[in-house]
């Protein structure tokens, strides 16, 4: 017997695991794997989060993409459309979306355990 292949809709998705100032929705998730969008309004800032054991990799679709991570939260990059990304394991950090139009991630995360820890703010200057 041959699977089906499935085709989700924007409107199929699920709400995924919520962070401040940030839209999850889930398309797919198994047991190592979640995989789903992400999208932050312009000029909005996420809470402090990280995923856990899992390592999230990404690619912007459209707006600007920055985060802040490290020390006191003292480093940042930024990404832009067409970009790809990876946060590694237990990596504290925000996201913000410098642009003027909705930021919109399509992502995947690797690993087991929770997907989204929420946490009150970068890892301490070292």
């Amino acid at each position: 017997m041959t699977a089906s292949i499935r085709v989700l809709a924007p409107a199929d998705l699920a709400a995924g695991a919520p962070t401040a100032g940030m839209v999850r929705n889930s398309a797919f998730e198994a047991a190592e794997l979640w995989f789903g969008e992400v999208r932050t309004e312009p000029g909005v800032r996420s809470g402090w989060h990280h995923h856990g054991e899992r390592t999230t990799y990404g690619y912007v679709v459209a707006g600007r993409l920055r985060f802040e991570f490290g020390p006191g939260g003292g480093q940042s990059v930024e990404a832009g459309p067409g970009d790809f990304f990876v946060v590694p394991p237990q990596t504290v950090h925000r996201e913000s979306n410098p642009s003027t139009q909705e930021q919109v991630l399509v992502g995947a995360r690797v690993g087991t355990g929770p997907s989204v820890v929420n946490v009150d703010g970068p890892d301490p200057a070292g």
